[in-house]
C-alpha cells in the first residue's frame, strides 16, 4: 500500500494536472510539471529538460521559455506545446514534487509540533492545502483551521478547510480526509477501550479450559 506521501503525489497530479512541457497557467505564469511555476528562464534552466532523449542545452531551454512567454495566456496546456517542445521526464517531475512536499512537511512540523502523530488522512489534507495555498496562505489565511488542527479537532478542521479557487471536488476531497480522521480516531479509541477486556476474557477462558479460544 502506498504511503501518505505517495498518495499525496498521486492526488496532486490529479488536482493540479501533470504537464511535462512549459505552458502558461490560469494566472499567465509559465509552469511545468505539477503546477511548478518558473519565475524566469534561469529557473527553467535549472531543470533537466529533454529534447527527445538528450539533455536540452541552457540556450534551448531559454529559447523555449521565451517562446511560451510570448504566447497569449488563458489557454489549455496543450495550446503551448509544439513539435519541438522540451519536456521533463516523469521521474524528474515525481522527484521534484516529492522534494517540494518534503519541504512543505518541514513547515507543517514547525506549525504543528505533533504533525508526525497525526492520522495519515490529516497529513494528506494539510499537504493538499499547503501545496495549493503556500505556507503563509494556509497558516495566516485559515486561522480557525489551524486552531482546530492544533487541538486535534478534526470535525472543526473539516468545517474550516474550504478554499476559494479549487473546484468543489477538490474541496470535498480535502474535507473528507479530516472527516475520515474522525472515524479513525473513534475506531482507535474503541479498540483501546476493548483490548483490555478482550485480553481479560482470553485469560479467563485459558484459565478455565487450559487453552485460548
Amino acid at each position: 500500500m502506498a504511503n501518505y506521501l505517495e498518495q499525496s503525489l498521486t492526488k496532486l497530479k490529479q488536482f493540479e494536472g501533470c504537464v511535462p512541457w512549459m505552458y502558461r497557467d490560469t494566472a499567465g505564469k509559465i509552469t511545468v510539471g505539477v503546477g511548478l511555476m518558473l519565475p524566469d528562464a534561469s529557473a527553467a534552466a535549472a531543470l533537466p529538460f529533454l529534447v527527445g532523449i538528450r539533455a536540452a542545452t541552457p540556450q534551448e531551454i531559454a529559447a523555449e521559455f521565451a517562446r511560451v512567454d510570448a504566447l497569449p495566456p488563458g489557454h489549455a496546456s496543450a495550446f503551448y506545446k509544439s513539435p519541438a517542445s522540451l519536456e521533463l521526464a516523469q521521474q524528474t517531475i515525481d522527484d521534484k514534487l516529492t522534494a517540494v512536499l518534503t519541504n512543505f512537511e518541514a513547515d507543517l512540523r514547525t506549525e504543528f509540533p505533533h504533525y508526525d502523530q497525526f492520522p495519515d488522512a490529516v497529513k494528506l489534507a494539510l499537504l493538499d492545502m499547503i501545496y495549493n495555498l503556500g505556507p503563509a496562505g494556509l497558516f495566516k489565511g485559515f486561522p480557525h483551521l489551524v486552531a482546530a488542527v492544533q487541538t486535534g479537532a478534526w470535525t472543526q478542521a473539516a468545517a474550516h478547510c474550504t478554499r476559494r479557487g479549487p473546484g468543489e471536488a477538490r474541496n470535498a476531497w480535502t474535507q473528507q480526509q479530516f472527516l475520515d480522521a474522525v472515524v479513525g480516531t473513534i475506531k482507535a479509541e474503541i479498540e483501546n477501550w476493548f483490548s483490555p477486556i478482550a485480553r481479560g476474557i482470553r485469560h479467563i477462558v485459558s484459565t478455565l479450559f487450559g487453552r485460548s479460544k
